[in-house]
């Protein structure tokens, strides 16, 4: 990890003392890496050192997510990102889209010199991206919005990038196609209990463990799988659906939150969440490597170890 971090600041650095600080400012802010992680691990199964077209594909899928953060947090108008300012608040707009360009241009450059067919896994992943984006922009505030319209946003903003994180870890190892199918499957599923998990938390944790206020997607009109069954439950229904569909300031937020919490739409999340753990050690099962196997099988199902009930 100290390699692909030192590698991933190198790769952005164009030799503009301004540039190079808006483009490292998130990297050099730390973040958990996960994407790169996934890729590494299933390039070398933590059996052999990783070589550099591993830690090259690695940086690649992190750069994307980057680029992704930067133009969220304009289109969010966010304030903090990693307990930073985000570059949109200390550089403003149209810098922090420019600067997102930027890096999507370098993941797509290191990924071409990977081969044609890591050129072509990004960019289909650039396009699930953008199509989960649109999708969450498509229905925000809606009281209409759908398990299904919830469930094509969250595959594509968030389970791409780490399936696609697996698969170029195949690629760069020149895994077998079951097994590359397989741990590509189990980058999808871990995406989805990432994302699932991180909108309970948005309801049910502490500002600290969050770095953002609780039930902050409330008000941002995005109404995920909580909210949606929450919606539906005809104890809270209309109190919900009266307060819901516009922003909400921080006390009607607070209300609602508590509505949704009120009813089964958690329980019912965190039961979506274990039918994709599942599917996830069903794909594990062929790949060879015990110590991926079990190193895998216990990461995602620790995702769920810190949420109410659990």
């Amino acid at each position: 990890m100290d390699k692909l971090e030192a590698l991933l600041a190198e790769s952005v650095v164009f030799g503009d003392t301004y540039l190079d600080s808006v483009t490292t400012h998130l990297i050099h802010a730390g973040g958990k890496q996960i994407r790169p992680l996934l890729a590494v691990a299933c390039a070398t199964s933590g059996e052999r050192a990783a070589t550099r077209d591993d830690l090259l594909g690695g940086v690649s899928l992190e750069l994307m997510h980057l680029a992704s953060l930067y133009h969220d947090d304009v289109m969010d108008e966010a304030l903090i990102r990693r307990n930073v300012d985000s570059v949109n608040a200390r550089y403003g707009n149209l810098i922090a889209i420019v600067a997102g360009d930027y890096l999507m241009a370098r993941s797509a450059g290191i990924a071409a010199d990977l081969g044609a067919a890591s050129a072509s896994l990004m960019a289909r992943t650039l396009a699930w991206l953008t199509r989960g984006q649109i999708s969450e922009v498509r229905t925000a505030f809606s009281l209409q919005r759908t398990e299904s319209d919830y469930f094509e946003a969250i595959e594509g903003k968030t389970a791409a990038l780490m399936s696609a994180s697996c698969r170029m870890g195949t690629m760069t190892a020149n895994l077998s196609r079951e097994e590359s199918e397989a741990l590509t499957e189990f980058g999808r599923c871990f995406g989805m209990v990432y994302q699932l998990r991180d909108d309970i938390l948005d309801l049910t944790a502490t500002e600290n463990q969050l770095s953002k206020p609780v039930g902050q997607d409330l008000a941002e009109g995005i109404y995920n799988l909580p909210t949606i069954y929450g919606m539906n439950d005809r104890s809270v229904s209309d109190e919900l659906r009266q307060l819901l569909g516009k922003p909400l300031d921080e006390n009607d937020r607070e209300r609602a939150r508590k509505l949704v919490v009120a009813t089964d739409g958690i329980d019912r999340t965190i039961l979506a969440a274990t039918r994709f753990v599942e599917m996830a050690h069903e794909a594990l099962a062929v790949v060879p490597s015990a110590g991926l196997r079990v190193g895998f099988s216990s990461l995602i199902t620790s995702l769920l170890e810190d949420l109410p009930g659990n």
